[in-house]
């Protein structure tokens, strides 16, 4: 896959981070919008790679994986830390800002909710697919029949759409 991997079937752990650790933190960055904790756990995922068994072939779906999961994982303690800190009064209003922004910086919000929601594969295969993974890398990374990924997507994307319109109505779906 990456020149970087070795071709014996063994992966060193400083190859495998110099070959993927700019993809996994994009990705993660992308869902959590936080470069700091975006980098973070991109290292947890590369530790947790460190002792997992990954056959050399399967080093890249298995990172970008783990990095999805990772990333809805993330954004699931923040959901639960956010409603604690509701709870008991510490959540606190960012400041004003246009009009503009702020509708963007809600429909963030909305979008991370609804997938914290959604159940994990369909999470990940939104958020891999948004990374710009084609199909043959989606069906790699999360094991299922690279035929069957568009319809996969699709009932996804109707997961997505019936959680977001569930929480938030219908004339807020795509704008």
């Amino acid at each position: 896959m990456h020149a970087a991997i070795t071709t014996t079937g063994e992966s060193d752990i400083e190859s495998v981070f110099r070959a993927y650790y700019g993809r996994l933190t994009g990705l993660i960055s992308r869902v959590v919008r936080d470069r700091a904790r975006a980098e973070e756990i991109a290292v947890e995922v590369i530790l947790r790679f460190s002792r997992a068994r990954v056959a050399a072939d399967r080093i890249e779906p298995w990172l970008l994986r783990a990095a999805a999961t990772a990333a809805i994982d993330e954004l699931r303690r923040r959901e639960r830390r956010g409603r604690r800190e509701s709870w008991f009064g510490f959540f606190a209003k960012p400041p004003s800002t246009p009009h503009e922004s702020l509708a963007a910086a809600d429909e963030v919000a909305r979008v991370r909710a609804v997938l914290a929601k959604l159940p994990p594969r369909a999470a990940e295969l939104l958020l891999l697919r948004a990374d710009g993974a084609s199909y043959e890398e989606v069906a790699v990374a999360l094991e299922m029949n690279a035929a069957s990924v568009g319809t996969t997507l699709r009932r996804a994307q109707e997961q997505f759409r019936k959680e977001y319109v569930a929480r938030y109505g219908e004339r807020t779906v795509g704008g």
